[in-house]
C-alpha cells in the first residue's frame, strides 16, 4: 500500500528567473566564442543551452485544490498539494489529482428489498480524493471504483431493510431515511477507504415499489390507510357516546334503561362512523315506539 507524502519543490519563478539568467548569458558566450573561433568554449556554452533549455520542463503549475502526484522512472517522490508556480526535476512524471469535491448519482438500481419485493432505487453520493498516492496507485481507476462500489453497496443495504415497516420500532427504507442514509454512508466509506476516497454524504435519491407490484403495493397501502382512520373514528365515536350519555344523567334531561342506552350507542356509532350522510328519522311517538 502506497502512502501519500509531499513532495519537494523549489519556487519556480526563482528558478525562471535564474534559467532566464543563465540562457541569456551562455547564448552571449556562445556567439561570441563563435565570433572569436574559440571551439572549447562555444561547445561549452552549447551544453549549458541545452541544459538550461532541458530544465525549463521541469516547472509546475498547482492550481487550488488539486494535487501533483511526482513519479521519477516509476518511483513515487511524493505529491505536491500547496497551490503555485513551482519546479522540480525534469525528467519527473507528474499527474494531475482533483482534490475538489464531487458528486455521483447513482442509475436507479431494481432490487429486491429485505421482504423480497423488488424496488426501484438510486442514491447520490458526494466524495473527495483525500489521499492522492492510493488513488493513483492501490485501483486502476478510482472514479470508476467509486461508481462500482456505491452501487454495489447500495445493493447490498437495499436487502437489509424493507421498503415499508410492517411491525412496531422495524427500520424501513420509506420511514427511516436519516438512518438508512448514515447506514449507506459508512458502508460506502469502508469501501472507497483504499482507494484515498473521503465520502461527506450519501442518501437516497430514488425510492419506489417496482412496476410490476406497484398497483397492488399501492392498493395495499389505501386499505393500511382506510384501517388507521376507520380506527380513530371509532375511537371518536366511543368517546362522543360515551360523553353524551355522561352528560344526560349527570343533567338528569331523561332517564334511559339498558334497551334504550344500546340503541342509542348504536345510533350515534352508526352516525359518526358512516362514510355517507345519514338521514334522521323523526319519532312523533312514545321513546318506545
Amino acid at each position: 500500500m502506497v502512502r501519500e507524502n509531499d513532495a519537494r519543490a523549489w519556487s519556480g519563478w526563482l528558478m525562471l528567473f535564474g534559467l532566464v539568467i543563465v540562457l541569456a548569458g551562455s547564448a552571449y558566450g556562445l556567439i561570441q566564442s563563435g565570433r572569436a573561433h574559440e571551439g572549447g568554449w562555444a561547445a561549452g556554452y552549447a551544453i549549458v543551452v541545452v541544459a538550461a533549455a532541458i530544465m525549463l520542463g521541469g516547472f509546475i503549475i498547482v492550481e487550488p485544490n488539486e494535487g501533483k502526484v511526482v513519479l521519477l522512472f516509476g518511483n513515487y517522490l511524493g505529491t505536491i498539494k500547496k497551490a503555485g508556480f513551482w519546479w522540480m526535476n525534469p525528467f519527473c512524471s507528474k499527474k494531475r489529482i482533483s482534490l475538489r469535491i464531487r458528486n455521483f448519482e447513482t442509475p436507479k438500481l431494481k432490487v429486491n428489498d429485505h421482504m423480497g419485493n423488488p424496488i426501484e432505487i438510486a442514491s447520490v453520493v458526494v466524495w473527495q480524493v483525500v489521499e492522492t498516492a492510493e488513488a493513483a496507485f492501490n485501483v486502476d481507476d478510482y472514479e470508476n471504483f467509486v461508481h462500482v462500489q456505491s452501487e454495489s453497496a447500495l445493493r447490498n443495504l437495499t436487502t437489509s431493510y424493507p421498503y415499508d415497516s410492517h411491525e412496531e420500532g422495524q427500520k424501513a427504507l420509506r420511514s427511516h431515511t436519516s438512518e438508512v442514509a448514515g447506514q449507506l454512508q459508512q458502508e460506502i466509506q469502508e469501501r472507497l477507504e483504499k482507494a484515498g476516497v473521503r465520502v461527506i454524504e450519501a442518501r437516497i435519491s430514488h425510492l419506489a415499489y417496482a412496476q410490476e407490484i406497484a398497483g397492488a403495493m399501492l392498493r395495499r397501502q389505501q386499505a393500511t390507510a382506510i384501517v388507521a382512520a376507520r380506527q380513530k373514528y371509532v375511537e371518536g365515536a366511543v368517546g362522543m357516546v360515551e360523553m353524551a350519555l355522561d352528560m344526560l344523567s349527570k343533567k338528569h334531561i331523561v332517564q334511559l334503561d339498558e334497551e334504550r342506552k344500546a340503541a342509542m350507542v348504536s345510533n350515534m356509532l352508526v352516525v359518526l362512523c358512516s362514510d355517507q350522510h345519514t338521514q334522521p328519522v323523526v319519532n312523533t311517538g312514545s321513546l318506545y315506539q
